[in-house]
């Protein structure tokens, strides 16, 4: 089932990344615009998605690029990015508001050469928030503000009305009082010089850039873009954190490898494949994600007492915040899921009890003054004794010996659960056992 389940995984990443799966070609006659929807929330996935189909437009020699927006907002740093793009490219970029250019949507029509919007659409609304909801910091404020500005100032509008969508201390008479948030109709957007005209529709729209000629090619996002598209989405990557950092700790907690370790695997791996794809994780992350999934197997199968299982969880932490698109609120999603991670385990020791790799690396012996300040238990009497495995010994692992069940470790190698031991060593409270052999078991058969 493992093998398959690695096909499976395998095969769908493949399918994922498989060239075929991109937009449709032009046919080479006449003139070509090039249709790109922007759609949903602004993030990394989406810069990658345009960026994609902006160079594809430049090769093809487009007349124009006609961006469809309507969008609530997203990350900063992508909207920056994306208008990096449209400042760059050779061929000419329309952004036909179909619906709202709210926030970082407004802030990628002003860097388009002409706005165009279709009745009851709306702009503006840039004000920044934190992830939870506040307002930014002044400066951010300032920071976002000015870029406004300047994409509305290089394409001819009015900066003040730009910053007025982002800053509620600024005032435009007749527009804007001190104190509220600018978003403007399509109406008052053409009246103040922020959209060129309003068009009613998606067919009207060439004709309005005196295109109406020419062939559409409409680029639609490859199953690769929205997977990473939504992988990088700021509500999906603290969950996806916290089912890699809890999967991990619950296979710690367990002898052998299971569900939890697959779930908290796959859930890193989808991590780190959007994020690539969306082109925020580079080749060292990927490499310190490889490092600590590594470091981590090695713990699992080879007696490292934790130290490996530590290295492998401080690479993948450092492989997170690296590939984040914001290191901040990286290092904010992996506390929160740490945090939460810390707090199940602390229910599940207090539950069912320390087990599996966390056992050997977990000091269970109390001094008591009451026992004449004795560190640990004397477990001498056992020598000689023989029991059975309840978990694989990894070297470490359970026995029972006599209806009791005792921490031991193997005096080498792997031993199955499952198997007859005999307790040959005790040194304090390490206990250590050997397999039984079947020439031993039957001389002792006849022993008794």
């Amino acid at each position: 089932m493992k093998r398959v389940s690695l096909v499976l995984i395998g095969a769908a990443l493949l399918l994922l990344c498989w060239p075929g799966w991109s937009a449709a070609e032009p046919s080479g006659a006449g003139k070509v615009v090039y249709w790109i929807p922007v759609e949903q929330e602004v993030e990394r996935g989406l810069s990658a998605f345009l960026e994609r189909a902006l160079t594809e437009a430049e090769e093809a020699r487009a007349e124009a690029v006609v961006l469809e927006i309507d969008t609530l907002g997203g990350e900063v740093e992508a909207a920056l990015e994306i208008g990096k793009l449209i400042r760059r490219s050779s061929v000419p970029v329309i952004a036909y508001i179909r619906g709202e250019a709210i926030s970082a949507g407004a802030y990628i029509s002003l860097n388009a050469d002409q706005i165009l919007m279709a009745p009851g659409s709306a702009m503006g609304a840039a004000e920044p928030r934190t992830f939870s909801g506040e307002v930014a910091d002044p400066k951010t404020v300032a920071f976002w503000s000015s870029n406004m500005r300047a994409a509305a100032e290089q394409g001819g509008r009015n900066g003040d009305v730009a910053a007025a969508m982002v800053d509620r201390n600024v005032e435009i008479k007749g527009l804007k009082k001190k104190g509220e948030l600018l978003s403007l109709s399509a109406e008052q957007a053409v009246e103040w010089d922020m959209a060129d005209r309003i068009v009613p529709s998606e067919r009207e729209v060439l004709p309005a850039i005196g295109l109406g000629d020419a062939e559409v090619v409409e680029v639609e996002l490859t199953p690769a873009e929205k997977f990473a598209r939504w992988v990088t989405s700021p509500y999906v990557v603290p969950i996806l954190l916290l089912l890699g950092l809890g999967g991990i700790a619950l296979e710690l907690l367990t002898p052998g490898f299971g569900v939890p370790g697959a779930v908290g695997l796959l859930s890193f791996g989808l991590y780190f494949f959007g994020h690539y794809l969306a082109g925020l994780a580079g080749m060292e992350t990927v490499l310190l994600f490889v490092a600590g999934i590594v470091l981590m197997v090695i713990e699992l199968f080879v007696p490292g007492w934790g130290i490996f299982g530590v290295l492998g969880l401080i690479s993948l932490g450092t492989a997170v915040v690296l590939a984040a698109y914001d290191p901040a609120f990286g290092i904010i999603s992996l506390s929160v899921a740490l945090a939460i991670t810390l707090i199940g385990v602390w229910i599940a020791v207090k539950v069912f009890g320390m087990k599996g790799v966390w056992a050997k690396i977990i000091l269970k012996e109390s001094q008591q003054n009451e026992s004449g300040y004795t560190s640990s238990r004397d477990w001498k009497h056992l020598v000689g004794k023989q029991g059975i495995t309840l978990t694989p010994l990894r070297p470490a692992g359970w026995v029972q010996v006599d209806g009791e069940k005792y921490d031991v470790v193997s005096d080498g190698g792997m031993i199955p659960a499952k198997t007859a031991v005999k307790v040959v060593h005790v040194e304090g409270s390490r206990i250590v056992v050997r397999r039984i052999d079947t020439t031993e078991e039957k001389t002792s058969e006849e022993e008794k």
